[in-house]
């Protein structure tokens, strides 16, 4: 693997769920320390300054670290665990999944199961099993040997999907591209403008509990004080099969997704345009898409205080809310390049027409 897959591989393959994302902020931690200034806000954001030229404009980029995933709920006196989910999931895609449990003890690893099909009755079969329906078998057969291997409600339960290099070596797969590859943007555009001038203060935020409420953009826009935040985040893709164009305009390889709408927010106009056209300057394909249902951790940053110009950059991703997804590295290594020519052009004078 080359630098950026293994990148992505230590991102996605780190456990987080929300209000457990400490393996993941010592990933970005271990790739900015030396480049950045570090500090943590107090539910846990990992807060990275890049200094420039100047000291404002401050420029945010968030990448929320949670993952969908579940909490230990109850264990049963025969030694299965009920669980909660934390994040949005779809029951059609858990049975028969991998997971893992968090212990005290160490990981144990297990399976989501239901009812057996063999049995079950020709009204139940057309019937989609619901979470609260189904339960993890870690092996046990009883409810005292699930104690004793350290499980306890509360515990924190992750999918299993190992990260992969796709057989064209373009494509990855994996899980928690939701939201590590909005992690992976900003170290990869602070790594960058190491190496140049930027007219600008950079703060790479790895945000916490996204996916129970845009919480960690919240408080950590606190700690920013930003003049412009950008959501950097993953796009639903629609080049699958059953999607009408007008539900996902996003494909795989077509370039980077500048998001004119999200169930949180509208951009700023005047960013939106500028993002574009600094696209078009560079020669950097993008696409466009609406995502009706469902917010970003900018509809969080641009409320703050008086507002703040925000703008949501994402990747196209497949199967995102899954266990498993699939992503194209030229639309990650694209966001970046747009990145890095944005922030590159955000001086005083420029951020302060957005909101003129």
């Amino acid at each position: 693997m080359d630098a950026i897959a293994e990148m992505f591989k230590k991102l996605t393959e780190a456990s987080g769920v929300p209000g457990y994302e400490g393996d993941v902020r010592n990933v970005i931690r271990e790739y900015l320390k030396d480049i950045t200034t570090i500090e943590t806000d107090k539910i846990g954001s990992i807060v990275c300054r890049k200094d420039g030229a100047c000291e404002r404009p401050k420029i945010m980029l968030a990448g929320h670290m949670d993952e969908i995933g579940f909490m230990v709920k109850y264990i049963t006196d025969e030694g299965f665990i009920k669980f909660s989910a934390l994040g949005g999931w779809w029951s059609h895609v858990l049975l028969a999944q991998k997971v893992v449990v968090k212990s005290r003890k160490g990981d144990v690893v297990g399976v989501i199961g239901s009812k057996p099909p063999h049995i079950l009755t020709s009204e139940e079969r057309d019937k989609m099993v619901k979470t609260k329906d189904m339960y993890i078998d870690v092996g046990a057969t009883k409810g005292d040997e699930v104690k004793e291997m350290g499980i306890q409600v509360g515990d924190a339960i992750i999918p299993v999907a190992p990260f992969e290099v796709m057989n064209n070596g373009k494509t990855f797969m994996g899980k928690a591209f939701d939201d590590r590859t909005g992690c992976a943007m900003f170290i990869g555009a602070i790594q960058q403008l190491a190496k140049e001038e930027h007219p600008n203060t950079v703060y790479g935020v790895g945000t916490v509990q996204e996916e129970v409420g845009l919480r960690g953009a919240r408080t950590s826009s606190w700690l920013v004080e930003p003049d412009v935040g950008f959501a950097l985040e993953v796009g639903i893709a629609g080049d699958v099969p059953g999607v009408e164009k007008d539900q996902a305009q996003e494909k795989l390889g077509a370039g980077p997704v500048i998001l004119f709408r999200d169930g949180s927010m509208i951009p700023n106009l005047k960013l939106r345009d500028f993002v574009v056209d600094t696209a078009k300057e560079m020669e950097i394909p993008i696409q466009f898409d609406l995502l009706e249902g469902g917010g970003t951790d900018a509809g969080a940053i641009h409320l703050h205080k008086l507002g703040v110009p925000g703008l949501v950059l994402s990747v196209p991703t497949r199967h995102i809310h899954s266990h498993i997804g699939i992503m194209h590295r030229e639309d990650y290594e694209n966001s970046v390049k747009l990145l890095v020519g944005v922030i590159k052009r955000l001086d005083v004078n420029t951020v302060a027409q957005l909101t003129e």
